[in-house]
């Protein structure tokens, strides 16, 4: 399997799984403008991530070009290990950002590096606070 590829096993599918990190009583949860991250441990010895955007945020074409930029974010920082191995991630673009975008105005989306800086930054935000 390579480093940067993304598997099913890698992946949060099932609500069950969701509804483990959500409603985890030691899970932890940080936002900023852009991105609300839940992490919680797991048992797997690997990182997943779940994805979550609502249909406040626009069209489908929206809403799967910003699950596009999530999930290249998260496979991305694998290959650093700055994401931290062993933790369940689920990832929702913050009500803040919503409603100050146009919904269903593409050129309102953030860029990639803004997704990965955020999503890099409560990370390491969730990790220190354990600490």
């Amino acid at each position: 399997m390579k480093l940067l590829s993304f598997p099913k096993n890698k992946r949060l599918v099932s609500n069950r799984q969701f509804k483990a990190v959500l409603f985890d009583k030691r899970r932890r949860r940080r936002s900023d403008r852009l991105l609300t991250l839940y992490i919680a441990e797991n048992d797997c010895g690997y990182s997943r991530l779940g994805v979550s955007v609502g249909k406040s945020c626009g069209n489908a074409v929206v809403r799967n070009r910003l699950k596009r930029l999530l999930r290249e974010a998260f496979r991305q920082s694998q290959e650093s290990r700055r994401a931290g191995t062993g933790f369940d991630y689920v990832l929702m673009i913050s009500p803040r950002w919503t409603k100050k975008s146009h919904a269903g105005a593409t050129a309102s989306l953030p860029t990639f590096e803004q997704v990965k800086a955020s999503f890099l930054a409560l990370v390491n935000a969730s990790l220190e606070r354990k600490s």
